[in-house]
């Protein structure tokens, strides 16, 4: 994630062992670990508490209804569903089904809800939380296929998941050989960074990290600093809980995707997930995989699905086929029917966005931009919903300030900020020390090297021209490749840095703290705009330590209002975010993830408008 290219998406001292003994349903699993502290060995215990019940559900009557199914279609083969090293669309969509998270990023509403966690407390200092966890949650696997069409199969819960669960998926993330991306969002975590630099990780090193159990369902987590967007980040795939005796035995296989369905994780005694599906050990192959409901999943469901059947097609078009034969609830929509399928039938058309914001950014040491009101022009003049129509045909919607919708802490996407203006564009031009545009100085407009990018540098010099009078020789566009544009616009950069330049920011995790304080604090980001510090940032700092999720809300909203209102800073221009075109059947109602995974736990199928709509073809 980070910056894109336009065009893009961006207690031991030595050693341990450790060993797992059988336990009884009354004790559970008991894990040993051997410490050798100086020489002297240690014996560590841990026992993770088994379900009442361990056994198999019986099998649902035989009167059940008839199940509600959601078909899906893929592109490509099985997917890699690790959760510390899965990146693909459809690896995070199968993972957001299987793997229970500590919390969950609601795609609806842009909120951080509680899943497996059922709240959290801060200590005064900001830098210790304490999760309490559900004692409901079990790690399942299959154990019968359904007796009957119309029955969910039944599962076989091993035990709970309990706060270890998490403790071991920190330590397995913040480890090197891991490889996890985003690795470096959970250096906040006290020790983190110290065991990913260690050229060998001891198992004291790993006990040290602050990521820990305190009892069967307290899960203490100690950051280097305040972070009030610990929830955001704890909603993330590589937050999930793992089951550490299964995947140390599985060792490499969990880790690589051919692993996981050769032998390894995807074999039927190794199928162990917590989330609110499980997959049909017998429907996993090349072809496609199925997953049912979990009927132990003991959380409240938005949704409806029963079912999810999800085929690996050859490409976006065989899957749009499939959608028009009705044999699929949802298709990509080809960009060759694009606009017919818009003209004829749109209520089918679903505009799915993501969280990635493309803008331009100034210099603050330029001898044009130094000045805030010629910044505001330039940011004013500019038509976002044109730019958007034009570059990409509507797919996309344009912004007024940075944090896009769906983020947590953002604002509604037509509230605060200036957005397009032309009147208040040419009144903050006339207000500047230059008066009019035809009297600044050269302007050298920096861009990547590929065609979308001269092409939105070229419309956009157009509305400069158009709004604000401006000589269209005295806006220079130059296109260099993107290494060179990060290089040349560091704040660092001296005479090589441009006036104006584009780029766009692809969030690490779904927070109004990413877009602002990361990107634009004037010290806790590589503040590439040189701007000098100002109310903004003392707020956005606030807002780092608020755990308070309103009134976080509330500084964010102030600080956008500070950078994009009438009398804002204005750091960098916001322009949109892109989307794609979604076919949709009459008979299904969802809200497409904006990051991360798919919630098709969420999904509501009509499924007698289904079955009647079918039977039509």
């Amino acid at each position: 994630m980070g910056w894109l290219l336009l065009g893009l998406a961006w207690l031991g001292m030595l050693s341990a062992c450790d060993t797992l003994t059988p336990a009884s349903e009354a004790t559970g699993l008991v894990v040993t670990q051997v410490v050798d502290v100086a020489g002297e060995q240690i014996v560590i215990t841990r026992v993770l508490p088994a379900l009442p019940t361990p056994t198999p559900t019986p099998p649902p009557p035989a009167t059940l209804a008839r199940l509600v199914t959601l078909d899906l279609g893929y592109t490509g083969e099985l997917p890699n569903l690790d959760p510390h090293t899965a990146g693909s669309r459809t690896s995070l969509d199968v993972i957001e089904s299987l793997f229970v998270g500590l919390t969950n990023y609601n795609h609806e509403t842009g909120e951080i809800e509680p899943e497996l966690a059922t709240g959290w407390t801060v200590s005064a200092d900001g830098r210790v939380w304490t999760f309490t966890l559900r004692d409901d949650v079990a790690w399942v696997r299959p154990a019968l296929p359904a007796r009957e069409a119309g029955q969910i199969g039944s599962v076989e819960a091993l035990r709970p998941v309990v706060p270890e669960d998490v403790v071991y998926a920190v330590q397995r993330a913040c480890t090197r050989a891991t490889a996890v991306p985003e690795v470096f969002t959970l250096f906040v975590i006290e020790g983190c960074e110290q065991i990913y630099n260690a050229a060998t990780v001891t198992a004291a090193e790993l006990e040290r990290l602050g990521v820990q159990a305190v009892d069967s369902t307290t899960l203490r987590i100690t950051l280097t600093r305040p972070a009030s967007y610990l929830p955001t980040l704890t909603s993330m795939a590589f937050f999930r809980p793992l089951p550490r005796e299964l995947v140390e035995e599985l060792g490499a296989r969990w880790q690589t995707q051919a692993g996981n369905w050769a032998g390894g994780w995807q074999t039927p005694a190794n199928l162990v997930t917590s989330g609110p599906f499980v997959p049909v050990a017998n429907r996993m192959d090349k072809t496609g995989v199925t997953l049912q409901r979990n009927p132990l999943w003991s959380l409240p469901r938005r949704g409806n699905v029963d079912v999810i059947n999800i085929q690996f097609l050859r490409d976006e078009r065989a899957i749009y086929d499939l959608w028009e034969e009705k044999a699929l609830d949802t298709a990509p929509l080809p960009s060759d029917v694009r606009q017919e399928f818009l003209l004829r039938t749109p209520a089918k058309a679903l505009l799915a966005t993501d969280l990635t914001v493309f803008y331009l950014s100034f210099n603050f040491n330029s001898p044009v931009f130094r000045e805030p009101e010629v910044r505001r022009a330039f940011g004013a003049a500019i038509n976002r919903e044109l730019l958007v129509e034009e570059l990409y045909g509507g797919r996309g919607i344009g912004l007024r300030h940075f944090s896009p919708p769906g983020a947590f802490g953002a604002p509604p996407v037509d509230e605060v900020g200036v957005g397009y203006s032309p009147d208040f564009a040419r009144q903050q031009m006339a207000g500047s020390g230059f008066r009019a545009c035809a009297l600044l100085p050269p302007i050298t407009l920096l861009v990547s090297s590929t065609d979308l990018s001269l092409d939105q540098a070229e419309v956009i010099r157009q509305m400069w021209v158009d709004e604000l009078g401006c000589d269209e020789s005295l806006i220079e566009i130059a296109q260099v490749q993107f290494g060179r544009l990060l290089a040349d616009t560091r704040a660092d950069a001296g005479g090589a840095r441009p006036d104006v330049w584009e780029l766009a920011w692809a969030p690490y995790y779904p927070d109004a703290h990413d877009f602002l304080s990361d990107l634009l604090h004037c010290e806790d980001s590589e503040n590439r705009q040189n701007r000098p510090c100002s109310e903004a940032d003392d707020l956005l700092r606030q807002a780092r330590v608020t755990p308070d999720p309103e009134v976080r809300r509330s500084l964010y909203r102030r600080v956008e209002n500070l950078f994009f209102g009438e009398n804002g800073s204005f750091p960098v221009i916001p322009l949109y975010i892109r989307g794609r075109y979604v076919a949709i059947q009459s008979w299904i109602a969802f809200t497409p993830a904006r990051f991360g995974g798919e919630q098709f736990d969420a999904y509501i199928i009509v499924e007698e408008l289904k079955r009647l709509e079918r039977s039509r073809q």
